[in-house]
C-alpha cells in the first residue's frame, strides 16, 4: 500500500515543477502558455489565476480526448502547446501533469506550492467577479479548507491536496 504523499513524490520525479515566480515569468513572455487548474468549481470560482483555464482533475481524462461529453476542444489541442497544471498545494497538479504526459502532452508541468505559493508570492488572484482578491483574504480561504465557504459547518473538514 502507499500513500498518498509516496504517489505524488514518486510522480515528482517524472513530471517538471516550476515555482509561482517561474510561471508568472513564462506568462509574460509567452501569451500562449496554458495555465490548467485542476481544482474543483468552488476552489475556482473562490480565487484562481486570471485566464487560467478549469478543468476539475475528476474530468480530467476525457476531457483531453474527442469521444467523450467532457471533452474540452482548446485542451485537446493543446497537446504540444506548454502547458502548466495548478491546484492548491502543488500535489493534484502533480498527477495530473503526470496524467497528461502519459497521455502525449509534450510539454507540461506543474506549479509547485501551487496557489498557496502564488497567494505567499502576492502574485494576483481573482475571484468570480474577476475582482482583484486581496493576499491575506485569500490565505484565510486557505486556511479554511477545500471549499468551506460552500460546506454545512458541521461536515466541514480541512484538506491538503
Amino acid at each position: 500500500m502507499k500513500t498518498f504523499k509516496q504517489i505524488v513524490d514518486e510522480a515528482r520525479i517524472d513530471v517538471k515543477e516550476l515555482f509561482p515566480w517561474d510561471v508568472e515569468e513564462r506568462r509574460s513572455k509567452n501569451n500562449e502558455v496554458l495555465i490548467l487548474d485542476i481544482r474543483e468549481e468552488c476552489e475556482f470560482s473562490a480565487y484562481h489565476i486570471q485566464h487560467s483555464m478549469l478543468v476539475p482533475r475528476g474530468i480530467l481524462e476525457t476531457a483531453c480526448e474527442d469521444e467523450y461529453e467532457d471533452a474540452v476542444a482548446e485542451l485537446i489541442d493543446a497537446r504540444d502547446r506548454e502547458i502548466i497544471v495548478i491546484c492548491r498545494s502543488g500535489n493534484r497538479s502533480i498527477l495530473a501533469a503526470q496524467t497528461m504526459q502519459w497521455m502525449g502532452y509534450k510539454n507540461v508541468a506543474s506549479m509547485k506550492t501551487g496557489l498557496r505559493g502564488w497567494n505567499d508570492f502576492e502574485l494576483p488572484l481573482y475571484d468570480v467577479s474577476h475582482e482583484v482578491l486581496d493576499p491575506d483574504d485569500v490565505e484565510q480561504m486557505l486556511a479554511a479548507g477545500f471549499c468551506s465557504t460552500m460546506m454545512h459547518p458541521d461536515r466541514r473538514t480541512i484538506m491538503d491536496d
